[in-house]
């Protein structure tokens, strides 16, 4: 799954850590989403969609093979 949370991040012009400190997970927990490494639960989707004021598929695109 591919996802646009650094650039998220960026518009906000805040860290991993800052963010990773507001929704309530750890830093790496946010590094591991931003690298593809981690596929987040649906609620830490809708946590962070909720504090970009974005759906859920702004940052997060479902890639399939048809």
């Amino acid at each position: 799954m591919k996802n646009s949370l650094k650039v998220e991040r960026a518009k906000k012009n805040i860290t991993q850590g800052e963010l990773a400190e507001h929704i309530g997970v750890s830093r790496q927990t946010i590094n591991a989403i931003e690298t593809g490494k981690f596929v987040p639960s649906t609620i830490l989707a809708i946590k962070l969609s909720k504090y970009f004021k974005v759906r859920v598929e702004d940052i997060f695109i479902l890639e399939t093979n048809d």
